[in-house]
């Protein structure tokens, strides 16, 4: 039977997605609990493969000869975990959100061409480019 969680893990315990999505920069706490959170997924994912990577040793040297049969499954998963394994930090992440692209909810903002940032009240960069050329013609 598993053991509960204590109070002190659930407090420490990220309550925050791994993502951008909806983060003010300007609110400090919330901004740096999306980067904390953002980092802990990356050192889950790093270990994960590490752990991985381990038995796949241990299989290794247990078949011997016989490894690519016997080890095939590690491999695979292995070599599907190793994109992520390395851990890359959130700075790219941050200063390159992309909405849409980044996280799912943001693809209703993309269709109808608002930037996430201001909300829709600049113009996007086609409209921009577009009124361009119009005052080109005239």
């Amino acid at each position: 039977m598993p053991t509960p969680e204590s109070e002190a893990f659930l407090a420490k315990k990220p309550t925050v997605p791994p993502t951008f999505d909806g983060v003010d920069y300007n609110d400090t706490p919330r901004l740096k609990a999306a980067q904390d959170s953002i980092i802990k997924e990356q050192w889950v994912k790093s270990m994960m493969n590490r752990l991985i990577r381990q038995e796949l040793q241990k299989c290794y040297y247990r078949e011997g000869v016989n490894h690519l049969e016997k080890c095939g499954r590690l491999r695979e998963r292995y070599f599907e975990t190793l994109p992520d394994a390395k851990v890359k930090g959130y700075l790219f992440q941050q200063q390159n959100y992309i909405p849409g692209k980044d996280d799912p909810a943001g693809q209703d903002q993309v269709s109808a061409g608002l930037d996430r940032q201001t909300d829709g009240i600049m113009a996007t960069v086609p409209e921009k480019i577009a009124k361009e050329k119009a005052d080109d013609r005239l």
